[in-house]
């Protein structure tokens, strides 16, 4: 095992899920909340998509304060630095923070000091993507983007959809996506990860984002692989999440090599590491040993990841800078 010791980037990951177990249990016991049903030995328990969500939702329930998601962001970002990340981007959601009673403009000010923090103590740079949950209908997908559209943190540089990808149809989210597009934020949406290839397609067509989170099941259909290398979208792919799904049985039967090949851009993430016993290290690490890239390879993603981050052109060059070699 050689592993992958260079610098990385993350472009996909939910800020709730990314609160390791342990973390949450102490949440739990400071609010008196029972999380045995979705924690053992420190490892979260679910079974299929559902319960993923049950333990995702219950999870994040217990972040309530301005504090908590600063602490949270400085807890994940510190821990990025660690693995050897120069930049990460976090999908937030104004409508987790509704639900756990938190206003929206709160719960961004709270993510924006951990940043800070971690930026200040380990050097990594990060940036925030409000997203709407798709499975809560057109409307509440609309108003997280005009949130996201009033520019209500330095930081919030893009717009996004989450959720269960097979509820709807992308044409009723496309209001949505150009409010945004409008408002100069980059644009990513979930698809082709519980659904297949139309979703991707759909995507395409009516949101015309420069990202799709997962994107993996284009491989369905060569010609949507051909136009995606064409058009020079950028794939954000999480080889352990698929796994861990189900989408694909082992990581020498994910198509992320194959997508290379096929001229796609591509970069490694962890969408919501600890309920998939993963981490950005270890993306790098098993693209490596499990499925052949090279350390040209995987440093050519981060720079791609890089060049596709929703960030401007000052601090893209700082970041590519890095990557060069002295």
């Amino acid at each position: 095992m050689s592993g992958f010791d260079g610098a990385k980037a993350e472009l996909h990951c939910h800020i709730e899920g990314a609160a390791p177990a342990r973390l949450v249990k102490e949440q739990a016991v400071r609010y008196g909340i029972d999380v045995t049903s979705i924690i053992s030995d420190d490892h979260f328990v679910w079974s299929d998509f559902t319960t993923f969500m049950n333990a995702y939702d219950l999870a994040a329930s217990l972040f309530r304060t301005e504090a908590d998601y600063a602490m949270l962001a400085e807890t994940y970002f510190s821990g990025l630095a660690r693995d050897g990340a120069i930049y990460g981007e976090i999908f937030v959601s104004p409508d987790h923070a509704r639900s756990a009673g938190l206003e929206p403009q709160t719960y961004v000010n709270g993510l924006g000091e951990g940043i800070r923090r971690a930026n200040e103590q380990d050097g990594i740079i990060g940036r925030m993507i409000v997203v709407g949950v798709r499975h809560l209908g057109a409307d509440a997908v609309l108003q997280a983007a005009r949130f996201a559209a009033s520019r209500p943190h330095p930081l919030v540089t893009g717009f996004g959809m989450a959720g269960d990808e097979r509820s709807g149809h992308v044409a009723e989210f496309s209001k949505a996506f150009d409010l945004a597009r409008e408002a100069e934020l980059g644009l990513t949406i979930h698809a082709g990860e519980l659904a297949g290839a139309d979703s991707v397609r759909d995507a395409l067509d009516h949101v015309r984002p420069s990202r799709i989170g997962h994107g993996v099941r284009a491989i369905e259909d060569p010609r949507l692989v051909e136009r995606i290398a064409q058009e020079g979208v950028v794939l954000e792919v999480c080889p352990g999440s698929n796994i861990a799904l189900g989408i694909y049985p082992d990581h020498r039967n994910h198509p992320l090599r194959t997508l290379i090949d096929s001229g796609v851009k591509v970069t490694l993430n962890s969408d919501d590491p600890p309920y998939f016993l993963t981490s950005l290290k270890q993306e790098y690490d098993r693209a490596a040993d499990l499925m052949g890239l090279s350390h040209g390879d995987l440093t050519a993603l981060t720079m791609t990841a890089i060049r596709a981050a929703f960030v401007d052109d000052a601090t893209r060059s700082r970041l590519l800078e890095k990557l060069l070699p002295p």
